[in-house]
């Protein structure tokens, strides 16, 4: 079995759009499950129409619904909406992240579906949870990285909280999606229940900010930004070179007896001020001054090869590109081309590698409504009525 076929058979019915509840789908379609995703007729999900765009096409739209398939319905149309109960019949699992209330409205609510489908597994993704005082706000990642204290520790000291430089709360809610999902889904084979899975976008920050939740519930005060530097351990910190920037890690008591000679400074060894982890943190602004000192008269890889000569951890700070052109230079297969000449921009897929060990392959994302007709037709209904519907506007 390849590690495209290690989720065959497993059904999706994808109602979310933009991004964490597609970033979900996308990881589980990487590995074989089949996810449908429904779409407005017309305009389709909002982000085909973020930027960047390459020949007309988003990219962000693309690297987020490969490998899955396109159906428009209107699901303001009782008729339409009749249609997707019937696809929804033949699903495992149910993906949405309408505003709370919004899923009810349109008919599409667990309670409504289970009574169809008793063993669905039906994720609901929201900013701030079902239930509680803030469940009707709008939440975009900005937002739940300012409100979740995530902001609050990013940045340098006295100067603006920082957002992290990617969507980060968008896309560890989309992992813990994928995750809670599966953990649904195989839990159903061993006592035939299905469940809704209710996941907030701020829960799954707070959950993912463990060496903060330390500090906070051992002091009782909230942590505040300390720029790269690690909070507790030290030295623990990006460090500018000659050509740019290193960063070191000297996590413990061996590493500094190691990493203190190989700075020039082979008494600090035995110094007070640096003889404990607890010490040096303490005394961090002098080791920063000493280190940076020693940095700036040598190159990037110069800094990062007497590290790792010296066992010490280290590496360069490379940008996204340079990142890239690594990983393709490690042949480890998470970033591949589409089948599909239209795309030239290659697709970032999911980072496990299965022992199955085949290449990663990629069916390029869908045109809207690409697989309307086939889909529908799958479930029974009749080419003359999806002509009808499509003349009114409901598919």
């Amino acid at each position: 079995m390849t590690q495209q076929q290690l989720l065959n058979g497993l059904r999706i019915v994808d109602l979310s759009r933009v991004m964490s509840g597609p970033y979900c789908t996308a990881l589980l379609a990487d590995v074989g499950a089949e996810v449908i995703k429904i779409e407005t007729p017309v305009t389709g999900d909002d982000s085909r129409h973020f930027g960047p765009f390459v020949d007309g096409r988003s990219v962000y739209f693309s690297l987020l619904n490969r490998n899955k398939k396109s159906v428009t319905l209107n699901l303001k149309d009782e008729r339409a909406r009749e249609m997707l109960y019937a696809l929804i019949d033949t699903a495992d699992a149910v993906v949405e992240n309408f505003r709370p209330g919004v899923a009810q409205r349109l008919g599409v609510d667990y309670e409504t579906l289970k009574a169809r489908n008793p063993s669905l597994v039906y994720l609901s993704i929201s900013g701030f949870g079902q239930q509680g005082e803030f469940k009707g706000r709008p939440a975009y990642d900005l937002i739940i990285q300012a409100m979740s204290g995530l902001m609050s520790t990013t940045g340098r000291p006295g100067q603006e909280p920082t957002c992290v430089g990617d969507s980060v709360a968008d896309l560890v809610t989309g992992l813990f999606g994928a995750w809670s999902l599966m953990t649904a889904l195989f839990a159903r084979e061993r006592d035939g229940q299905g469940r809704q899975i209710d996941l907030s976008m701020f829960d799954a920050m707070l959950a993912l900010q463990l060496t903060s939740a330390s500090r906070l519930f051992a002091s009782g005060t909230a942590p505040q930004r300390v720029g790269n530097r690690h909070p507790v351990t030290s030295p623990v910190d990006c460090f500018e070179a000659r050509d740019g920037w290193a960063v070191i890690v000297v996590s413990n008591d061996g590493f500094f007896r190691r990493f203190a000679p190989l700075i020039g400074k082979p008494e600090w060894v035995e110094d007070p001020r640096f003889v404990d982890n607890l010490q040096r943190a303490r005394n961090e602004p002098a080791l920063k001054a000493a280190i940076t000192a020693w940095s700036r008269e040598r190159t990037v890889d110069e800094v990062v090869q007497a590290c790792l000569e010296a066992d010490v951890p280290a590496g360069p700070v490379w940008d996204l590109q340079q990142a890239h052109a690594q990983s393709a230079r490690q042949d480890r297969g998470r970033v591949a081309q589409a089948q599909d000449a239209e795309r030239p921009w290659p697709f970032v897929l999911q980072p496990a590698v299965f022992s199955s060990g085949d290449p990663a392959k990629v069916q390029a994302d869908p045109l809207l409504g690409a697989h309307t007709d086939e889909v529908l037709q799958g479930i029974g209904i009749a080419p003359a009525d999806l002509a009808q519907l499509r003349a009114r506007g409901a598919v």
